[in-house]
């Protein structure tokens, strides 16, 4: 009986396998599955903030609560299928290392899939969260303006070391779900890391352009496009390059599929 499990040589050349052919994807379906993956991880972020809303210490126990239901929105986004830029640098990196894809197909894919993956998880926070009255509650809304207003205060090296972490074990959980040919190897594959940045306190872009704004919804303090954009989502999104591109994509293809 074959395994369940592809080996690292084939899943590399399985991930750059999948890069050519996001490489020559219609912008209309890049855009459209970009939006999908925003919305996704913002599902994710809002049921981690519902979920852990009201817990005080021990500290450690709420970072794992959050942690736990978060990997939800990246599990959609692999078996349902979506473009989730954290995912594309590893994807895009290796796929031009390997001769499937072209600078210019990772530039438009990471362009759009950031633009997008930003308005679906605007989307989520705006009228699902704010209009939709979810984050109404008082013990809900304070832990939502809290995420939001910590993140818009890290320092700019601070948050791109946080990126580099937290994209290191993003494109790992991708790569494990790769690896994996069923379902349940899929899931068990994602949840362990996106569970472990999330408990440590590492960044994540998209993740990020759902917490911050519906923190800035509910007048979190501090909290507004500027500091959005410059405190958090430019340092972190360059760490989370870093993270995927130097540390996932350009080892595993210069171990795996130099020679």
């Amino acid at each position: 009986m074959s395994s369940s499990f592809k080996s690292p040589v084939d899943t590399a050349k399985a991930i750059s396998a999948t890069a050519g052919a996001k490489d020559s994807a219609k912008i209309s379906n890049v855009v459209l599955l970009s939006f999908l993956a925003g919305a996704y991880i913002a599902f994710g972020g809002l049921l981690a903030v519902v979920a852990s809303a009201g817990f005080g210490k021990p500290i450690g126990l709420q970072k794992f609560i959050f942690g736990a239901v978060f990997p939800v929105g990246l599990i959609i986004v692999v078996l349902a299928g979506s473009e989730l830029f954290t995912g594309n640098v590893m994807f895009m990196t290796l796929g031009v290392l390997d001769g499937t894809a072209s600078i210019g197909g990772l530039a438009k894919n990471w362009v759009i899939s950031w633009i997008f993956n930003f308005v679906g998880a605007l989307f989520v926070a705006y009228v699902l969260a704010y209009m939709g009255g979810i984050v109404s509650d008082p013990v809900i809304a304070k832990k939502a303006t809290t995420v939001a207003a910590g993140k818009v205060k890290l320092a700019f090296d601070a948050a791109l070391i946080k990126g580099i972490g937290c994209n290191w074990l993003v494109c790992l959980a991708v790569w494990l779900a790769n690896a994996s040919d069923d379902i349940i190897g899929k899931i068990v594959g994602i949840w362990f890391p996106i569970m472990a940045f999330v408990c440590i306190g590492f960044e994540h872009s998209v993740a990020n352009m759902f917490f911050i704004p519906l923190g800035m919804f509910l007048h979190a303090p501090g909290v507004t496009w500027t500091t959005i954009i410059v405190n958090n989502l430019i340092p972190v999104t360059i760490g989370n390059i870093i993270g995927g591109a130097i540390f996932v994509a350009c080892i595993y293809w210069f171990t795996y599929l130099k020679e």
